[in-house]
């Protein structure tokens, strides 16, 4: 198809779904192949979550030539979002899914995109899931019934056998994770038993699941000044959360071609910016800072969370799977 100069919005909105689309990826060419484009184009995509992490996926998949979407985000924005999430203040109050679809549709007129406003829950888990070719998860961790629903998005991945990424932003860290649920037979590949999500608190539960070996130094330094207090909410940045956008980009074109990838894909923009010398220094200063951490953690908080997931899936064995002798054992 030859491709055709459109320069006003009047254009574009006159073009046919194909003559429109030819357009939108035709800077693609020469790095993604025909096929893979074609396969782009097909991928049915969830995105639960649609704020810092994965509000980030959502205009950079449109502009890869991603065309079905479901978004799911029970969340609204609020002004302190604006330091790192794609929104403005003409966004405040809004529901983030209903705005990722605005942009989608700004991007892409004739993309195919439901908004899921009730976010992920127990009742409608399944459903989003069996919608979707490949899962990103966004789903915040910062409060009980947003880690709960990020628990029943991955177990209805794995039990759907599912592709899925997510990613975690620590200080000037992205950590971006793949969960090929067609691949990994347990949830977050046995850092979690059955029932965890009940038993262990809320934060034994996100250090079970985020990647723990990739936690900065001044993240370390931050949690064991802040958590402590009741009130702690954990600060987020731009340069991490936006990073997401084209990792998960490249990963999700990835796992759609059929090829595998890493785990963890982790860019910490703070680190690789310093000097060589600074690096060497902010290496050591994790370790310290990492064990300054655990120390003032509370013995059976730190080793529920920070115990190797074999160990600790042999210890929940020998406690017989009750909180009360699991707590007895480890504290």
């Amino acid at each position: 198809m030859s491709i055709i100069d459109v320069d006003t919005p009047e254009q574009a909105r006159e073009l046919d779904e194909d003559t429109f689309y030819a357009c939108l990826t035709q800077r693609n060419r020469g790095l993604i192949d025909p096929q893979q484009q074609a396969r782009i184009a097909a991928t049915r995509l969830l995105v639960a979550g649609c704020g810092s992490i994965g509000g980030a996926t959502v205009a950079p998949l449109g502009r890869m030539g991603y065309r079905h979407f479901t978004l799911a985000d029970v969340g609204t924005y609020e002004l302190n979002n604006l330091n790192r999430q794609n929104a403005t203040v003409d966004d405040l109050g809004r529901n983030k899914a209903e705005a990722g679809a605005r942009t989608l549709r700004g991007v892409n007129p004739h993309v195919d995109v439901r908004v899921v406003p009730d976010g992920v829950t127990a009742a409608n888990a399944r459903e989003l899931v069996e919608a979707a070719d490949v899962v990103v998860d966004g789903v915040d961790v910062t409060t009980g019934s947003g880690l709960a629903a990020k628990v029943r998005l991955h177990e209805e991945a794995c039990r759907q056998r599912k592709p899925l990424v997510t990613g975690w932003d620590m200080a000037g860290m992205l950590a971006a994770q793949v969960f090929d649920y067609r691949l990994v037979r347990r949830v977050f590949d046995g850092q979690l038993v059955p029932g965890d999500e009940e038993r262990l608190s809320t934060w034994e539960v996100v250090f079970r699941i985020a990647p723990r070996g990739y936690i900065p130094a001044e993240m370390f330094r931050e949690l064991r000044q802040g958590l402590s207090r009741p009130d702690y909410s954990v600060p987020q940045l731009a340069e991490a959360a936006t990073q997401f956008g084209s990792l998960a980009v490249h990963m999700v074109n990835v796992l759609v071609s059929g090829r595998r990838l890493p785990r963890t894909v982790a860019v910490d923009v703070h680190h690789l910016s310093m000097t060589r010398r600074h690096r060497l220094v902010d290496d050591l200063a994790r370790q310290l800072e990492r064990a300054r951490f655990l120390a003032q953690l509370p013995r059976g908080h730190a080793w529920r969370g920070f115990a190797p997931a074999p160990v600790y899936r042999a210890g929940r064995r020998l406690s017989g799977g009750t909180r009360e002798k699991w707590e007895e054992k480890t504290a």
